[in-house]
């Protein structure tokens, strides 16, 4: 009798998904959350500011207080600090000192040895009963803060939040982040300006790998406006409202600055510091000086800034050279230089280490700090603050700095525009339908 041969089992068929299907799926999802992003983005309104008056004219604060941000105080006294060397030792000295709370805003906070540094500091005040509180970026720091970092400041007693983490069902909120910094102590100390709790922040930008910035250390009636901006977003994301005397003291006077914290967030019209910027830059008459970490003007700021180098005013612009964390946005910015270089305005590229600072001063008595670059991002789509003063001491010393800084760096020439090379031409082009985003 004839036996079949068993037939062997057939494998099962394995369906490979082909890689370019993971490329084609990936660059939907990219494109999917831009459109969100676009459609999300608040509407840009381009107000119309004449040269009708002085910065040193008593209609200048009236006019810049009356469109946005709180109004200037009296009694202040505001410290520049320079660079890590200064900036760093000044923040963790006012934690150190810290008896009843401490809130802390930041965009940037990474697991290095700075941070290493802040994060023993703010468990150690936390363990001792001091009141403390941590909101961080969830773009910013949520990749750079490891879990044992987070873990550790929980256990010691601080409260520690992201602020809008990003969610594949919450493409929505990718544009608007928290790019604040904030420190308050006990409600009668603050520090704002471009820090980020990171290495790069170390030193006293002798080298690439210590980078160049400017932060206010803040003390009198104007502290309570900075405490009201963490508020805003600390009870976004908590639901908790901070009151009492333990976050909003009776402040004395403790200087003689006349200043304003100026918080932006998004909004249907021009941001609150946009709309500072604009009102002292067409107020200027003699001069103004920018120093930007990401300098991407939008076509109102250039209007306004060739308009003011045009009447006369010596308007000199310093972003950083080659060396750059994000070299997008200089092609970004590159492309508007020609139309401002024809008007006038200088611009100069340092050149020791990556320039971080977000500073302007006008006419020797107008000046602001803090977080906010001089792009759309920051005009338009983040949340922002800076400590804006008006005073001839402050502005003095802030102008000096400038002056220390152009000694450090190149001239970008009108000339090297025209010749740039058809590569940085063509990065400038691909870029252009984006650049509102940059």
């Amino acid at each position: 009798m004839l036996r079949k041969k068993p037939r062997k089992p057939r494998r099962p068929r394995v369906y490979r998904i082909p890689l370019e299907f993971y490329l084609i799926a990936l660059a939907a999802a990219f494109a999917f959350s831009v459109a969100i992003s676009l459609l999300n983005r608040p509407t840009e309104v381009a107000y119309e500011i004449p040269h009708a008056f002085g910065v040193r004219d008593p209609s200048f604060l009236a006019s810049a207080q009356a469109l946005d941000g709180p109004s200037m105080t009296a009694g202040n006294r505001v410290t520049i600090l320079e660079n890590g060397v200064e900036i760093l030792p000044g923040m963790l000295a006012a934690i150190h000192a810290a008896e009843k709370s401490v809130n802390f805003e930041s965009y940037i906070f990474w697991s290095d040895s700075v941070g290493r540094r802040f994060r023993d500091a703010l468990a150690e005040r936390a363990r001792r009963g001091v009141e403390v509180r941590l909101l961080l970026d969830g773009v910013g720091t949520a990749k750079r803060l490891t879990r044992s970092d987070v873990e550790m400041l929980r256990n010691a007693g601080c409260r520690l939040e992201y602020f809008r983490p990003i969610r594949p069902w919450m493409l929505d909120v990718i544009n608007r982040r928290s790019h604040r910094r904030i420190l308050v102590v006990d409600g009668k100390v603050g520090f704002t300006g471009g820090v980020g709790i990171a290495k790069e922040w170390a030193g006293n930008a002798e080298s690439p790998e210590h980078w160049r910035d400017t932060v206010v250390r803040l003390e009198g009636p104007a502290v309570s406006q900075m405490q009201s901006a963490f508020q805003e977003n600390w009870s976004e994301v908590t639901g908790e409202l901070l009151v009492g005397e333990k976050f909003f003291p009776r402040l004395v006077p403790a200087g003689s600055v006349l200043a304003a914290v100026v918080p932006s967030s998004p909004r249907p019209s021009s941001s609150a510091n946009q709309t500072l910027y604009s009102v002292a830059i067409a107020a200027a008459e003699h001069t103004i000086s920018i120093s930007n970490s990401y300098f991407v003007p939008n076509d109102a700021s250039v209007a306004l800034l060739a308009a003011a180098s045009r009447r006369g005013v010596d308007v000199r612009v310093l972003v950083p050279g080659a060396i750059n964390d994000v070299p997008v946005t200089k092609a970004g910015g590159r492309s508007k230089f020609g139309e401002l270089l024809r008007a006038g305005v200088k611009i100069f590229e340092y050149q020791p280490a990556m320039m971080h600072a977000k500073t302007m001063v006008v006419d020797g008595i107008f000046a602001t700090v803090g977080s906010t670059n001089f792009d759309n991002r920051s005009f338009r789509y983040n949340d922002e603050i800076d400590l804006a003063v008006y005073d001839e001491q402050i502005a003095g010393r802030l102008q000096a700095m400038f002056e220390a800084d152009l000694g450090k760096s190149r001239a970008y020439t009108y000339d090297q525009w025209i010749h740039r090379p058809a590569l940085k031409r063509f990065i400038e082009l691909v870029l252009e339908p984006v650049r509102p985003q940059l």
